[in-house]
């Protein structure tokens, strides 16, 4: 009994890729712990960007995975959904909400290569393919000797492109390889310091309707601490525009009460970086200026 209401099937909306439905079902692992009486029942649909996912010229928004999905939550067709915290924009459609935000995996940036070889040993004019732009000009600017080309179609594709030899690298996220079980291709973890992630990279969140009593049970997977650290991130990318076209990456810690924040934007071949740090409640004071200082935040 969720709020009055009984449930014994609930339908949990997902994108139909691998990794997609990988993470739904850890949450459903999750939840299951909690209600082990209720049956949950998968829904995958396609989304526009899977069906784009491969094609170069594709220049992927904020909302490309997700949108379909949304609708079928708002149309009753599923109960709940599970997305990827990055896929998601910064405003959410009237009438939906996040229901909880379970514990975040490692949101780092790794290097996979065929020689096994790290980012700083890799031959000069060496091959290093990303779908991202925020990666690119990272490694560029890293490693400007280097050709970071764009290599697109999901993780399992990306590795086999390198295996056949179209790229000697791949810059990926941890936590994919994490949960797709596929670790063992990881030759060096980026700090965040050094290849700044994607904004809610890691973080999953599971999506309702408001004021749907279901939220009253999703809510016992619900990991604060990972909620805080995404929300500030979310925070900074909407003080530059939400899903600006201009490469922004961003990673909240949380420890002791207190919050650090690191952001990096890239503007006119120049990548910027900056933290700041300080109490949990002041999280979105702190990310306007951290936005500020990196040249958004005008209008926060």
């Amino acid at each position: 009994m969720f709020g009055g209401v009984k449930r014994k099937v609930v339908r949990v909306g997902s994108r139909g890729s691998v990794l997609a439905l990988r993470q739904t079902e850890e949450v459903i692992g999750r939840l299951s712990r909690f209600y082990p009486e209720v049956q949950w029942e998968v829904v995958p649909i396609k989304t526009a960007g899977d069906r784009l996912a491969e094609d170069p010229e594709t220049a992927f928004a904020r909302g490309m995975f997700v949108k379909e999905v949304e609708e079928a939550l708002l149309e009753g067709r599923v109960d709940i959904a599970v997305h990827s915290f990055k896929d998601l924009p910064t405003e959410l459609p009237p009438g939906l909400t996040i229901f909880a935000v379970p514990e975040r995996e490692d949101p780092r940036d790794v290097l996979v290569s065929r020689s096994r070889k790290e980012l700083f040993t890799l031959p000069a004019g060496s091959t290093v393919g990303t779908s991202s732009v925020r990666r690119k000009v990272q490694l560029e600017y890293l490693r400007p000797d280097l050709r970071v080309v764009p290599l697109r179609g999901n993780v399992s594709t990306r590795l086999r492109k390198m295996e056949e030899g179209q790229v000697e690298a791949l810059v990926l996220a941890a936590a994919g390889l994490k949960r797709l079980e596929k670790e063992h291709y990881i030759v060096e973890h980026f700090s965040p310091e050094v290849v700044v992630p994607a904004v809610g990279q890691g973080a999953l969140a599971v999506e309702g309707r408001v004021d749907d009593p279901l939220q009253e049970m999703v809510r016992a997977i619900h990991h604060a601490a990972t909620a805080w650290a995404v929300e500030a991130e979310r925070d900074f990318l909407r003080f530059f525009g939400g899903g600006c076209r201009i490469p922004v990456g961003a990673l909240a810690t949380v420890r002791d009460n207190r919050i650090t924040l690191i952001g990096m934007v890239a503007q006119h071949g120049v990548v910027k970086k900056a933290f700041i740090e300080g109490p949990i409640e002041e999280r979105e004071r702190m990310a306007w200026f951290l936005a500020r200082e990196l040249g958004g935040g005008k209008d926060g």
